[in-house]
Formats: structure tokens, C-alpha cells, sequence
């Protein structure tokens, strides 16, 4: 399914951070499996621990988030994933209307491991919580380093300021699956 390099928002650039870069590592009837890699993670301010559970404001911190648009709609559904191990889900109308929460099967399992320069972060997410395929997807992350430095990271960018809702960070594709 690829990897994706996440570009930094150039209004908003990195402290330390180099690289951060995305995939969806699986797919199945049961889950949809994603990483983010980022390195030169030094300065990294995770949040703490909080244990699994829905919360909001969760992109304020270090987050790692999954935007899906089904094809042909305007509404869309963003997922938010925290170190801390705490999840967001909400669903939009239209370009941030109608922003409701997204009714979740069961909660996703966010992993983070963490080594002197790098943060690997997984998450498995279950598929009954996605829209059907095939749908337009983006995958982006907000860093927060030491100092409270913010970067916006995603695989594309609307030109004036960081917007992962924007239309230009549903940069990628999920096909439906093949007929047997």
C-alpha cells in the first residue's frame, strides 16, 4: 500500500524533527493497520499516558490522525490518535460542518514505541468504523517538540496555512476490493 513522506507545513516548520512518514501497514475484514514513523524524535513531547478512551482536543499534543472521504460525497470522517493512548472520532457534512461524533464498534489500539531518535506508532482501527470502499484518504500528524514547537505534517498542504480538512490532504486512495 506504499509509504507516504509527510511533508512539514512550511508556516509551521520543525524544531529537530526530519522525517515523518505514514502507511497503512494492513487491511482485512476486521482491521485497518497504520504506522507513522518519525525521526530525529529527540525533542518529542508525548503526551502522558491516559489510557484508552474517547477525548477531544487530542490534535493540541503530538497526534497522529487518518482523514477518509468516500468518493462522489462531500462529507468525511476524522480519526485522531494520541501517544497517550486516547482516540477521537467525528464525522463532517461538508468542509468542517456538521462535525458530529462518529459512532465507534470498538475502540482503536494505539501502540507507541519509542527509541533515542525515533517514534514508531501503530494503530489498528476497525473497519466497521470506516465508510465503504473506495474512499479518498489522508494520513498527517501534529508534532510537538520541546520549547512548544508545533509542526503540521501531512501528504499534501493547502498553500496559505496547515488545514488537514482542506480537500488537497485527501491525497491518497483505497480501492474496493476486486471481484472473486
Amino acid at each position: 500500500m506504499g509509504t507516504f513522506e509527510l511533508l512539514p507545513h512550511p508556516a509551521n516548520p520543525p524544531f529537530g524533527v526530519s522525517k515523518v512518514e505514514a502507511r497503512v501497514t494492513g487491511l482485512d475484514a476486521q482491521w485497518m493497520t497504520l504506522r507513522w514513523r518519525v525521526e530525529s524524535a529527540q525533542a518529542l513531547v508525548l503526551p502522558p499516558f491516559a489510557g484508552k478512551g474517547r477525548a477531544d482536543g487530542l490534535w493540541q499534543a503530538t497526534c497522529f490522525e487518518l482523514f477518509v472521504k468516500p468518493e462522489g460525497g462531500k462529507g468525511y470522517t476524522e480519526f485522531n490518535f494520541s501517544p497517550s493512548q486516547q482516540w477521537a472520532a467525528y464525522e463532517f457534512s461538508g468542509y468542517r460542518e456538521g462535525m458530529a461524533e462518529r459512532p465507534m464498534p470498538r475502540a482503536p489500539v494505539c501502540t507507541p514505541r519509542r527509541g533515542q531518535s525515533v517514534l514508531i506508532f501503530d494503530v489498528a482501527l476497525p473497519v466497521a468504523a470506516l465508510p465503504p470502499l473506495p474512499f479518498g484518504f489522508g494520513l498527517t500528524a501534529v508534532i510537538e517538540e520541546e520549547g512548544g514547537v508545533k509542526s503540521y505534517w501531512a501528504m499534501a498542504h493547502r498553500a496559505d496555512w496547515p488545514d488537514f480538512h482542506h480537500e488537497s490532504c485527501f491525497a491518497a486512495r483505497l480501492a474496493a476490493p476486486s471481484g472473486a
